[in-house]
């Protein structure tokens, strides 16, 4: 007998000026579900999940929540006001004497409680926020962008510590890597309606463009027959009036219908232009150090960035990213060693931090310097040289009229982050330095950015989390331990971790185990410790379904091991492309890794299988 669920939502409808967010959405989440929410910048995810919490409420609709049940919320800005402290945020929600609780989660996620709000960096505040819903022991967590401000260590352990928790629940995230390996269901939110598919994220696409397909044959057959419907309306109507007003009635219903769906809105026409040529070498670093209050940051590490190359910067939060960031582009000296800019340099950069005045509309914001705060007034805005009006350049970045006259406060945060786009693509430059500039992207706009930068002439300096972008972007990774040492890798996430490289111990990562439920109701120190789950011996479902998955997987990295090691057998190949060479050698060694692990997660899960007698 299934679950009873733990929350309900029932015909769910929401209106913002004047056009509906989303109609009739209905949903039910009981123990264990994991749903991932994707959608369109806008499209309402974070306003769905709000509801969801009970921290909003919709115009029509109900939201039922079970007897006794937990729902907890994660949300994209939590607010720490009124904590002089971390400490005292995440035991907010406890009585006295579960105060522990706050403790205990504090102390897996490895967060300084006495550590003063004001000073504390997004990544210490976004675990904050995590520590305050686990220790509340919920029942179903519902988590809006839970990944953004954590570090690639914080984000591995988020990913283990949710595969393991039998707790429910639902993600927004812009980050595929977690969405594919943590969801089961997708909920897709389109046009104002909630589509559902039993799979996880590694399925959505192909699911999107087949409905996306359907969708347009149906449209182009309507438009078809009602433009037959159309010329038999003026021609042949004159003879049996009587006979063909049914016939009339039911045109006008078509037409109707027509103009009633929503269209789908394209990708952003957003576009990407180099401005003068740089010199071919636009930064050589030698042996530059950098120190803060006695602690090394960067040890003695050297790098040349060439025109065209576009380098990424990852690591633990802390470990001297946006340091080197700004010593690589002269806004910070480095202790020792020196740095030498090219010419010609014209570069433009998106921070983190996007600060916006939430006040002002987007249109006195693009027309005026967002990067700077400075508001302005005029009708048009200098696109890459040319005058555009600011209405026609916004709608290219999918926002109306309506809002270019409103008020950036009302924007979503992934809204907001096209805006700050817009502002950095509409100048020239060859240099572009992008600190996170994933966060709180839509997948369609994030897939759309990395073919522009992958495309873009100039070169690229940027800080992410988002391995899979790394993946798509970076032709090279550099990886900053956070003890000072930093290593540059050819290639993307993936190839760095074929060489060797990545996610290494440190203070920074959080100690596991931190997401299940903290013990009993008594003192930790009186606590029994917890008796050791009996081990099963019945695959359960994400196992039946990764046994369906691996040997797909295994014959895929079999053909591309044999594609590279003919590849490979090219006697020219090394002295011809000693670069290409190297990366098929990293590839050819990470494949194998990859199918040596595939192979004998198969052999593990199929010996379960048989003493299971499935």
């Amino acid at each position: 007998m299934a679950p009873s669920p733990l929350l309900v939502l029932s015909d769910l409808s929401l209106t913002f000026g004047g056009a509906p967010l989303f109609e009739g959405v209905s949903l039910s989440a009981g123990p264990g579900d994991r749903f991932c929410l994707v959608g369109r910048n806008g499209s309402g995810k974070s306003t769905l999940m709000k509801i969801a919490a009970g921290l909003a409420l919709p115009d029509s609709g109900t939201r039922f929540v079970q007897p006794g049940a937990k729902i907890a919320y994660l949300p994209q800005a939590p607010d720490f006001s009124g904590f002089a402290t971390l400490g005292a945020y995440v035991a907010a929600d406890l009585p006295e004497d579960e105060a522990y609780k706050a403790e205990v989660a504090m102390e897996g996620l490895r967060i300084d409680g006495a550590r003063e709000t004001s000073g504390a960096s997004g990544g210490e505040k976004r675990r904050a926020a995590l520590a305050r819903m686990i220790a509340g022991e919920p029942d179903f967590m519902l988590l809006d962008e839970p990944t953004n401000h954590l570090d690639i260590s914080a984000i591995s352990w988020l990913e283990a510590e949710l595969s393991s928790t039998r707790t429910g629940y639902a993600l927004i995230s812009h980050d595929r890597a977690f969405l594919e390996k943590l969801s089961r269901t997708t909920l897709w939110l389109d046009r104002g309606v909630l589509r559902r598919q039993e799979r996880g994220f590694a399925e959505f696409e192909a699911w999107r463009d087949k409905t996306w397909e359907e969708e347009d044959q149906s449209r182009h057959k309507l438009d078809r027959f009602l433009k037959a419907e159309g010329r038999w309306a003026v021609e042949g109507i004159s003879a049996r009036r009587k006979r063909n007003q049914g016939r009339l009635r039911r045109l006008q219903e078509l037409r109707g219908e027509r103009r009633a769906q929503v269209l789908r809105k394209g990708p952003a026409a957003m576009a990407l232009e180099s401005g003068p040529v740089s010199g071919k070498k636009l930064i050589e670093a030698e042996n530059i150090s950098k120190s803060f209050g006695g602690r090394s940051l960067i040890d003695d590490f050297s790098i040349i960035v060439q025109r065209g190359d576009r380098v990424a910067l990852a690591g633990p939060n802390g470990a001297g990213k946006t340091t080197l960031l700004k010593m690589l582009t002269g806004e910070l000296a480095p202790d020792s060693g020196k740095i030498k800019l090219g010419t010609n340099i014209v570069a433009a950069r998106l921070d983190q931090d996007r600060t916006l005045d939430p006040t002002i509309s987007l249109w006195e914001t693009l027309t005026g310097d967002p990067l700077l705060g400075a508001r302005g007034s005029n009708d048009q805005i200098m696109v890459r040289g040319t005058p555009r009006h600011v209405v026609g350049y916004l709608k290219e970045f999918l926002f109306d009229e309506r809002q270019a006259r409103g008020p950036v406060g009302a924007l979503s945060g992934g809204e907001r982050a096209r805006l700050l786009l817009a502002a950095i693509m509409a100048r020239e430059s060859n240099l572009l330095i992008l600190d996170e500039p994933t966060n709180d992207l839509d997948l369609e706009t994030l897939d759309l950015l990395q073919e522009l930068l992958a495309d873009y002439d100039g070169s690229v300096l940027l800080v992410s989390h988002d391995r899979a972008f790394l993946d798509a972007v970076a032709t090279s990774v550099v990886w900053l331990d956070g003890a000072g040492g930093a290593t540059e890798y050819a290639g993307g996430w993936t190839d760095m971790l074929a060489q060797g490289g990545g996610i290494a111990a440190s203070a920074e990562a959080p100690a596991p185990r931190a997401l299940q439920k903290t013990a009993s109701r008594t003192s930790p120190k009186s606590a029994p410790a917890p008796a050791p789950a009996p081990a099963t011996k019945k695959l359960n479902y994400a196992q039946t379904r990764r046994l369906e998955l691996l040997p797909g997987e295994m014959e895929k990295f079999a053909r591309e091991i044999d594609k590279l090691e003919v590849f490979l057998a090219n006697p020219a190949l090394y002295a011809k492309d000693a670069a290409a060479f190297a990366k098929a050698g990293a590839g050819l060694i990470e494949r194998r890794a990859a199918l040596a692990a595939a192979e004998e997660e198969w052999l593990e899960l199929e010996a379960l299988k048989e003493g299971s007698g499935g």
